[in-house]
């Protein structure tokens, strides 16, 4: 049988390869007594992890409202959870365990035109604001999400991509692939990454729901962007492989996952980092005033690229 995963922990998951920072000047904690949640982080990577995403998600909120035409509002758990408090923002996920709505997978971000403005607003105060929507039932919601240009799946990494070893790298046939073209399976370089557990999930989403759903994915310097779709159609072509993955949990918990790493050649350009953010140190502190450091993202500015803007233009 499967063990359930509470929410809040499968939000803060590492991936354990991507674990690369420690803080070596600051003595060793005894986790056993940090007090900040009845999972107790372990460590700054998963408060990085949190702030990552927030930061990603507001950027990328930032880039679609500065287009003029399009707005974009957060609809999944993550994309409206609190912001500025971990330990709000176990609450939150606490609040919807209880409310028995911890499994359901929905999109982070809803895109809408701004000439629908002022209905979504209405719609929006009519459901309790935008706090509310993951505790609302979906049925109620079709409204809002006949509205919709499309739904947003955020991922974000911690690369400047165009830096990446093998980001100019030319795609040549490959053993793997049945001589299709591709690249070495070690290759590094931006991909637009999709977990297998959430696969099935937002199928299923797209199926119920009048809205298409595109991933998008932040990296520090740019973004990119592809319809659930079309990263279906590569993954049935056998065109990209499942990668295996440990993640690993707050609690400390570690489970083995695959994910569809898809070249950014089979992306859209999403958008340009005309700022870049700085990093900044931040801390949490417990109830017995014990403290934990971390590192976060602060500022930076993504303008969403023309192609992007196409995409959209061509859906509407």
């Amino acid at each position: 049988m499967k063990k359930h995963i509470h929410p809040f922990e499968k939000a803060l998951s590492v991936s354990k390869e991507s674990i690369a920072l420690e803080l070596r000047d600051f003595p060793a904690l005894p986790w056993a007594d940090f007090l900040l949640n009845p999972r107790r982080l372990r460590g700054s990577d998963f408060l990085m992890r949190w702030s990552q995403g927030v930061w990603s998600e507001n950027r990328l909120i930032e880039a679609v409202n500065q287009t003029g035409k399009y707005f974009a509002v957060p609809y999944g758990p993550s994309g409206t959870a609190p912001t500025d408090d971990v330990r709000a923002f176990e609450l939150y996920f606490e609040r919807l365990e209880e409310a028995g709505l911890g499994k359901i997978k929905r999109p982070d971000l809803l895109v809408f035109k701004k000439s629908d403005g002022q209905e979504v607003r209405k719609i929006l105060e009519s459901a309790g604001g935008v706090q509310e929507l993951p505790f609302t039932v979906e049925e109620k919601l079709k409204p809002l999400l006949e509205k919709a240009v499309i739904a947003v799946e955020c991922e974000n990494s911690l690369w400047k991509s165009k830096k990446m070893p093998d980001y100019a790298a030319e795609f040549s046939p490959q053993k793997r692939l049945g001589g299709k073209l591709g690249l070495k399976k070690t290759a590094v370089l931006p991909t637009i990454i999709i977990k297998e557990e959430d696969r099935l999930p937002l199928k299923e989403w797209q199926e119920r729901n009048p809205v298409k759903i595109h991933v998008w994915h932040v990296f520090y310097d740019q973004a990119f962007g592809i319809s659930l779709d079309e990263a279906e159609r590569l993954i049935a072509e056998n065109l990209i492989q499942p990668t295996i993955q440990t993640f690993q949990a707050p609690g400390g918990a570690t489970t083995r996952k695959a994910i569809y790493k898809i070249y950014y050649r089979y992306a859209y350009p999403l958008g340009e980092a005309v700022e870049e953010p700085s990093l900044v140190s931040d801390f949490v502190e417990d109830k017995n005033g014990h403290i934990l450091p971390y590192v976060k993202f602060h500022g930076g500015k993504l303008a969403l690229r023309e192609d992007a803007i196409k995409v959209l233009d061509a859906i509407t």
